[in-house]
């Protein structure tokens, strides 16, 4: 009933409308436009558009087995996608087990290769974090930041507006040999170079004690191998590295316009 009394309301008003372009004035226009508003809002309120979702963060990682996983890993199981998890993240993970910024595990391509060929022709994300030097270390720190430098520098220039994060080696104990030491400060001073965020699991003693002396919370989340994290290790790995990102203010990384 009420449908029918808006659409014959609806049927004199423009009947009234098409009369004022001829007429001066014409009596009752007025009273029946009112009961046109007012049949109109009974038939109920318009329907308000749902407010839009922000889009989540689009992050890539770059870097060794820590973060794609060694042979026989599932990728999906590193820090990387677990830190994805915790924060919302989509995720894009790139490079390969044995590399580095210099270092190319059996022939395999370095860091600047993978960029390209696995990273670097998609979309721009709102942050690249690239995490290395591991192995690296017995090569001379000065070549690794040189190296280093060309991969950031090439990341900002095909991304201009994307945040970039380095993050320095891992370790599967806490006293690295002083050759990784050197590499992890030649990368630090890189960062600070360049402006961008610099995070240190060496400095922040993410892994203590060694598994062999069952010592610290390695032998909990280092595998036999005494290098590389496993399933509870990675977690870890993933939730220390939330709190960083969160310190940065990064949780929620926009890409600059």
């Amino acid at each position: 009933m009420t449908s029918r009394r808006a659409r014959r309301g609806a049927a004199i008003l423009v009947l009234c409308l098409g009369l004022t372009a001829v007429l001066p004035a014409v009596a009752g226009c007025a009273a029946l436009g009112g009961q046109v508003h007012r049949s109109a809002a009974a038939a109920g309120p318009a329907a308000k558009p749902a407010p839009a979702r922000a889009a989540a963060p689009v992050v890539m990682f770059l870097g060794d087995s820590y973060t794609v996983g060694e042979r026989g890993a599932q990728p999906e199981t590193t820090y990387a996608p677990a830190t994805a998890r915790l924060l919302g993240w989509q995720v894009v993970v790139g490079g390969r087990a044995g590399t580095g910024f210099v270092a190319r595990g059996g022939g395999r391509e370095p860091f600047l290769e993978l960029f390209e060929s696995q990273l670097g022709w998609r979309p721009a994300p709102d942050m690249l974090l690239v995490s290395g030097g591991h192995n690296d270390w017995r090569i001379p720190a000065p070549q690794v930041a040189a190296a280093a430098h060309v991969v950031l520098e090439r990341a900002r220039q095909r991304w201009p507006g994307t945040h970039l994060v380095l993050m320095g080696p891992l370790w599967g104990n806490d006293t690295p040999p002083p050759k990784a030491l050197a590499v992890r400060d030649g990368l630090k001073a890189l960062a600070a170079q360049l402006g961008i965020p610099f995070i240190d699991p060496i400095a922040e003693r993410w892994i203590t004690g060694n598994r062999r002396s069952g010592q610290g919370n390695a032998p909990v989340l280092i595998r036999g191998d005494g290098t590389h994290p496993n399933l509870a290790g990675h977690r870890y790995l993933a939730a220390r590295l939330v709190a960083d990102v969160e310190r940065l203010g990064l949780a929620r990384p926009s890409r600059k316009p």
